[in-house]
């Protein structure tokens, strides 16, 4: 029985989700597998990867093929290197400790290249989101500056507007003053006639 390593399709329309799997040749892409290696999130910058090295290594010793794709991502996690250390080892080229110690240094530059790429993507993110603030900025400067002489005249049309209003509001308030006095001098003339009865 021809066995490959991989990917088997989940998710939903235009978010793929992708299990490793390691399946007969002649199953369906979605279908039966023999066993479930790892996960693959491609949604993400840099894509999340899980993986079960150990388990994929030991396919990969009984004589599974990986496809092209998933070869591309067990060589970006170390598997295929791991296979190869593993080889060597049964060669009696290195031992086992060699083998770990080389893993295990080209798992510790790979991490800090991923780190690196991470940090220089959210440097570039920041560095555009300041950009556009800037430009937004610069563009409502614009608008306001443009917009600075029609509101003069407009100030300009109404201040006459505005003085008419303002002299008519003085002249209603003085209106009543006038007539609150009035009825206050009426009403002293009618308390003694109200004390004589």
């Amino acid at each position: 029985m021809p066995v490959k390593i991989r990917l088997q399709r989940h998710g939903k329309k235009g978010k793929p989700f992708y299990w490793i799997v390691a399946a007969d040749a002649r199953s369906k892409r979605d279908g039966k597998y023999l066993e479930k290696l790892g996960t693959y999130n491609p949604n993400f910058n840099p894509a999340q990867i899980e993986l079960n090295v150990d388990g994929t290594v030991k396919w990969l010793q009984n004589g599974a093929q990986p496809t092209d794709t998933a070869k591309s991502i067990l060589s970006y996690k170390g598997v295929m290197l791991k296979n190869h250390l593993v080889g060597g080892v049964r060669k009696g080229a290195l031992t086992e400790e060699q083998a770990e110690a080389k893993f295990q240094a080209w798992l510790e530059d790979k991490t800090n290249k991923v780190d690196a790429k991470k940090s220089d993507l959210e440097k570039a993110k920041d560095a555009e989101a300041i950009k556009i603030f800037e430009a937004e900025k610069a563009t409502n400067e614009a608008r306001i500056a443009a917009a600075a002489p029609v509101v003069e005249e407009v100030i300009e049309e109404a201040a006459p507007i505005v003085e008419e209003a303002a002299t008519e509001v003085v002249a209603e308030e003085a209106a009543p003053a006038v007539e609150e006095a009035a009825p206050a001098e009426e009403a002293t003339p009618e308390a003694p006639a109200a004390e004589e009865k």
